[in-house]
This record gives structure tokens, C-alpha cells and sequence, in this order.
């Protein structure tokens, strides 16, 4: 399997559409890539909240029969990798409750870092919690605040949580959007006729024919109601920190995020990465597909031809049968296959986004290498991820970070690379098109805007490896 860090997670929420939980459904396909492990949806028609979600991909989570019993005007889904807590059914969302407040559905993207002292709080004082997911912990918040009003309560909430977090909200009779004042995850609005959206992503309004508005920004509570749409600002602000590795990986290419179109920035990085780390080849090859955007850039930037000498399989499932009898980098090939014509007695440059253990990597370097390739020359365009992120990236334990334990030489020799070269960190916020100063590049330096608990140091020191090969 692909050696990545993994999405958090997307979510889709639109009002006053008659298709509510049909055009969910859409934007949520469109969302998958940042969660294949659980979908949901839950609509209200104005009386009542019903919720339908299944471990899977969007996919196997709905048919025609399963959006019929959705009705109303009023939807949100989400599409789940897990965070924080298991990947189990009862940890699919959105969530669902029924307190003094009345219902409420919510979907979270992102991760609190104050999550288990909050819930050790509630649990003490009496809350019994059907999950382990830290978004729970808004719910039981909700529950309990003495907020006079659905938008009292959650500002009430949500005002206790530390950390990234971008929400979709369901009553019966309205949609909230809420983005933490640093804006780690991003939430975009968009419009449809007379119905609101928020999304993740901005490719899941291309999907559905809505039109971009603006982002919700950090910090915003954005209330839509059958009377229109109140923005509130009820939070101190924070300096921005938008997660960085959304444009790196995370995003599709065809989404605009922070204002910035992911393939632009993409692409971007691909040019800086060619003036940065030159060397002389014969051809650009992407890791596909992650790698492609970039490539082009350093392609356009290197005047060195860009080829496609790897095919992806885009029909492999989360899992297969290995045969018994060993093949060669078998878990690789079954995704990925070398181009023989392309490669044979060329000297090549592999661009990919990033290097996480190098595992991976490793075997791809090696397949282009029995293909026939006189060099492979690693190109990454990102700078190398050192750090763990505590703002809902599923991130490896430090140690399991192959450059946070390895110099550039040792990662050569373990990758049997002839050369491996990372864009800078300068090269990397050189790409953006938005203010530098406002992304959070913690991966890669080991400064964390917000403090994360004390039970997470652990993960910070730096554990001795067995050298490679």
C-alpha cells in the first residue's frame, strides 16, 4: 500500500434545496479522497433529523431506496478517516442527539488537542459517551450548555475546544458552518439557486453545478436559516495557520484552498523544485498520482520531457490477496506498474509530493531500476516531514518518520536513489499565493501553534532506528 499520511476527513452540508440528501450524496463522492473508511448523511424536513451511515466508501454507503428515506430541504455528510478514535461504525458520522435543545446533527473535520481532558471532565460529571471519537465531545458540550439559544449553546461549546476543527451543523431548522480561529482545516460556501452549501473542498461544488462564494473564515460561525445567512464572530482571534499539507497532498488539484487553486500551487512547487535541485536526466516521471502536478512544474521549469513511465491500477481495492509464493515488491506492483520504453537506459527524475517512512518509495526506485533506468534522481516537493501533527493528520509516530531519523545520504542509501532532493521550506511557502505567514508547517519544523497534551511528548522523541540496508 502507499506509503502517505492519510486525509482527515470532508464534509457537505446544504439548506433549502428540495435534494438535499441527493445532492450530499454528489458532493460527498466528490469528498472521497479524504476519507474511504465510513460515509453519513443526515437530513432533516423541517420536524425531524434522520440519519443513515455505514463503514465503507460513498459508494456502498447509499442507493435510491437509502436517499428516499432521507427527506427534507436540510442535509449534511461526511466522508471519514479516523484521527482520533477507532475506525468503527459507532465513530462514523455525522452525530446525532436529542437534548433540551433539540436535535442536532454534527460533522467534524479536524482533531481537538484538548479532547481527552475535556471529555475526562464530562465523564466526571456524569456523561456517558457512545464513542471514541473527540467529536463527541461537542455534543456533550452542547448538551449540557445553559445557552438560551441553539447559536448560544454552540458558541458556548465550541468555545471550549482547542485545536483544528471545521464543522457542519444540522438542527431541524437550520445549517451552522464552524471554523476554529486558526483555520487549520478549510470550509468553503458556495451557492445553488437559492440553496446554501459548505464544503471541505471546492470540487465538491463543481460536482453539483453550485457556485464558489467565499471561504468561511477562521473563527466564523455562519448561521442559515429560511431567513438568510448571519455570520458571527464570537472567538478572540488567532493568527492563521492554514495546514500546509492541503496543498501539498491533501486537496485535489482541481479544489481552490486558502484562496489558492491546488494545481496552480501544486505546479508551483514543481518549478521551485527545478531551480532548487537541477540535475541533468533524460525524462520527468510522476509517482501518479500525486506526484503529477509537481512533475509538470519541474518538466515546464527543467525543459527535461515529462512521461507518464508509471501507470497506477486505479481499480485495487483497501486490500488483496498476496500470493504464497513471493513476488517481488508485490504490494507496489499491484498499484503501480513501470513503463519499460520509457524508462530502459534513461536517466530519470521521480517526483512525488512527499516521503513518509520511504518504504514505499524504496520500491518504487527499485522497480524503475529493474525496468531498465541508468539513474533515478528522487525529487519531493515538499521539505522533509520531521514532525507528527496533532491537527488532524494521521502522522506517524516520530520515529517512524524515515527523515527525522536519517540524514539526506542515508535516505538515498535505504531509497538506492542515485540522488534524493526535497524542496525547501522557503521554496514551499514561495509557492503559495496567499500570505506565508499563514500556514502551519509543523511537520516540517516541530513548532506547533497550539500546545498539544503533555501524553502526546512521546511522540517528539526521537527513538534510535536500525540504520538501512
Amino acid at each position: 500500500m502507499f506509503d502517505k499520511l492519510r486525509e482527515e476527513c470532508g464534509i457537505f452540508g446544504i439548506f433549502g434545496h428540495p435534494e438535499a440528501a441527493n445532492l450530499t450524496y454528489l458532493g460527498l463522492y466528490a469528498l472521497q479522497h479524504r476519507g474511504q473508511e465510513s460515509a453519513g448523511i443526515a437530513a432533516s424536513n423541517g420536524t425531524i433529523i434522520q440519519l443513515s451511515k455505514v463503514m465503507g466508501q460513498v459508494a456502498d454507503a447509499f442507493d435510491e431506496d437509502t436517499l428516499a428515506a432521507l427527506p427534507g430541504r436540510s442535509a449534511i455528510g461526511h466522508v471519514r478517516y479516523s484521527t482520533a478514535g477507532e475506525s468503527k461504525l459507532v465513530n462514523a458520522q455525522p452525530f446525532l442527539s436529542d437534548c433540551a435543545h433539540g436535535q442536532i446533527a454534527i460533522c467534524h473535520n479536524g482533531n481537538l488537542v484538548n479532547a481527552r481532558e475535556l471529555r475526562d471532565d464530562l465523564v466526571r460529571d456524569g456523561s456517558i459517551f457512545q464513542s471514541t471519537s473527540d467529536t463527541e465531545v461537542f455534543l456533550h458540550l452542547y448538551a449540557r450548555s445553559k445557552g438560551e439559544s441553539v447559536e448560544s449553546a454552540l458558541v458556548e461549546s465550541v468555545g471550549q475546544a482547542r485545536g483544528a476543527f471545521s464543522l457542519a451543523v444540522l438542527t431541524r431548522n437550520r445549517l451552522v458552518a464552524v471554523r476554529d480561529p486558526h483555520g487549520f482545516r478549510p470550509l468553503a460556501l458556495g451557492r445553488l439557486g437559492d440553496a446554501w452549501i459548505v464544503c471541505s473542498e471546492t470540487c465538491a461544488l463543481d460536482l453539483i453545478g453550485a457556485a464558489y462564494v467565499r471561504d468561511v473564515e477562521p473563527g466564523e460561525v455562519l448561521v442559515i436559516t429560511a431567513g438568510g445567512l448571519r455570520s458571527l464572530r464570537p472567538f478572540a482571534p488567532q493568527q492563521v495557520q492554514h495546514c500546509i499539507f492541503e496543498h501539498v497532498y491533501f486537496a485535489r488539484p482541481d479544489s481552490y484552498v486558502f484562496g489558492d487553486s491546488v494545481n496552480e500551487v501544486r505546479t508551483a512547487m514543481g518549478r521551485r523544485l527545478a531551480e532548487e535541485s537541477p540535475v541533468e536526466a533524460d525524462v520527468v516521471v510522476p509517482v501518479p498520482d500525486s506526484g503529477v502536478c509537481a512533475a509538470v512544474g519541474y518538466s515546464e521549469q527543467s525543459g527535461i520531457p515529462l512521461k507518464m513511465g508509471l501507470i497506477r491500477n486505479h481499480y485495487v481495492g483497501r486490500t488483496f490477496i498476496e500470493p504464497q509464493q513471493s513476488i517481488r515488491h508485490f504490494g507496489v506492483k499491484v498499484k503501480l506498474n513501470p513503463v519499460r520504453s520509457i524508462l530502459d537506459g534513461k536517466r530519470v527524475v521521480l517526483v512525488d509530493d512527499s516521503i513518509v517512512r520511504g518504504t514505499t518509495s524504496r520500491k518504487i526506485v527499485k522497480m524503475i531500476k529493474a525496468a531498465g533506468a541508468r539513474e533515478v534522481h528522487v525529487r519531493i516537493s515538499c521539505p522533509p516531514t520531521v514532525s507528527p501533527c496533532f491537527y488532524g493528520v494521521d502522522t506517524p509516530r516520530r520515529s517512524e518518520l524515515i527523515a527525522a531519523t536519517h540524514t539526506i545520504r542515508e535516505i538515498e542509501k535505504f531509497l538506492a536513489a542515485d540522488s534524493v532532493k526535497y524542496l525547501t521550506l522557503e521554496g514551499l511557502l514561495g509557492s503559495v499565493n496567499g500570505q506565508r505567514a499563514h500556514y502551519c508547517t509543523s511537520c516540517y519544523t516541530g513548532r506547533y501553534p497550539i500546545p498539544f497534551p503533555r501524553d502526546a511528548l512521546h511522540l517528539q522523541l526521537p527513538l534510535k532506528l536500525v540504520k538501512p540496508d
